[in-house]
């Protein structure tokens, strides 16, 4: 068994036994950051791998998704028990300091606007889900997930005190009506402002409420520095990047006579790409659609994809990406086994390097990246 001293953060919620969703916590990083590297090594085909790229011990999340229970005098915020009550984690040592500076006033917010917190077992109330990101400029974002919109006028009336007391750029409702489990619904009013600049190695990307990003900004900086290099390197004349988001790789990689292009099903993602070309004056265009249904075939192939895809892989689009003309596939996985599925998918294309991006240390989770040639 590993001892304290041995560890590379202390959480007195994972040693009271509150919160174990660190599983590995109680085994040291370079420990951890070898046996991922063993792991996916072993998952995947044989190629050159550069040195695991590795994240600070604690302070690494920049978004605390934290479940909203208890009563109204004394709400609790983070995750919920077995039996549905809530596990208060305000002091969680993986988030940002900004975010951990925040919990308290978000606490007294919740009171003072009097949002009921939802009680799973019986189904009531009102306040579910209470999520904040932090940008590298310190500025924060909030969305509160509510069961219906009785509470707004409420929210709306504290919410300049709360913007007076926090670097609070965005602030949104969302409504999740039923009773499920799952972290939001479809539906989203913004209340203040809307959107947040993430500064990642000089490119302003935009967060919209609904946006995703990558949730350890500084290993996120390294995956883009590290793929904007090997797309260099191949210096493409045209480059799509597909599942692109808010346009993190892409933006990345624009340079001068390079044709760049993105695809993205989430509207609001893709408006926010559009808003960071401009302001960059990028000459990359964006587009919302269906990454795996783009036109791949003839010369008007690009000569390199980018694809950073959800846990699920890329599906249909590696038959597809095999029987095209791309030359080079740079791809992001955050799950090695779909990775595997999807190139043994592509046999023409092979993986010549990789490298691991530890986006969540102290769990088993793994981000990989990499380089795929046509016959190499």
């Amino acid at each position: 068994m590993q001892t304290t001293e041995s560890r590379a953060l202390d959480c007195a919620y994972f040693d009271s036994w509150r919160c174990r969703s660190c599983t590995l916590l109680a085994t040291p990083y370079e420990r951890q950051l070898a046996d991922k590297q063993a792991a996916v090594a072993d998952a995947l085909p044989a190629l050159a791998w550069d040195a695991p790229f590795a994240s600070a011990a604690g302070g690494f999340r920049n978004k605390a998704k934290m479940a909203v229970a208890g009563t109204l005098e004394a709400p609790t915020l983070g995750i919920l028990a077995v039996d549905g009550s809530g596990i208060d984690l305000q002091a969680c040592p993986l988030h940002e300091q900004p975010i951990q500076d925040a919990m308290p006033r978000l606490e007294s917010f919740v009171r003072e606007a009097r949002l009921t917190p939802y009680d799973v077992p019986s189904r009531r109330g009102e306040l579910k889900h209470l999520i904040v990101t932090a940008s590298p400029d310190g500025e924060l974002a909030l969305r509160l997930v509510l069961r219906s919109s009785e509470a707004v006028p409420r929210i709306a009336k504290h919410l300049p005190a709360l913007a007076d007391a926090l670097p609070l750029v965005s602030a949104s409702v969302n409504l999740l009506p039923e009773h499920r489990a799952v972290l939001e619904g479809d539906e989203e009013t913004v209340l203040l402002g809307g959107t947040l600049v993430m500064r990642v190695n000089a490119v302003p990307l935009r967060l919209k409420p609904r946006s995703f990003f990558q949730t350890n900004t500084a290993v996120a900086a390294g995956l883009y520095r590290q793929a904007t290099a090997w797309i260099d390197e191949a210096s493409p004349a045209s480059l799509l990047d597909l599942y692109c988001g808010v346009g993190g790789f892409a933006l990345h990689a624009a340079r001068p006579g390079r044709a760049v292009a993105g695809v993205e099903v989430a509207a609001d993602a893709i408006e926010a790409a559009r808003e960071c070309a401009a302001e960059l004056g990028a000459d990359a265009s964006f587009a919302v659609g269906d990454a795996t249904s783009v036109d791949l075939e003839g010369t008007g192939a690009p000569e390199l994809v980018v694809v950073n895809p959800p846990r699920r892989g890329i599906g249909p689009l590696a038959d597809r990406l095999e029987r095209s003309a791309v030359d080079r596939v740079v791809y992001s996985s955050c799950n090695p086994a779909t990775l595997a599925k999807d190139l043994a998918a592509m046999p023409s294309l092979s993986p010549v390097r990789g490298r691991l991006f530890d986006m969540f240390p102290h769990t088993g989770h793994a981000e990989v990246l990499v380089e795929l040639r046509r016959g190499a």
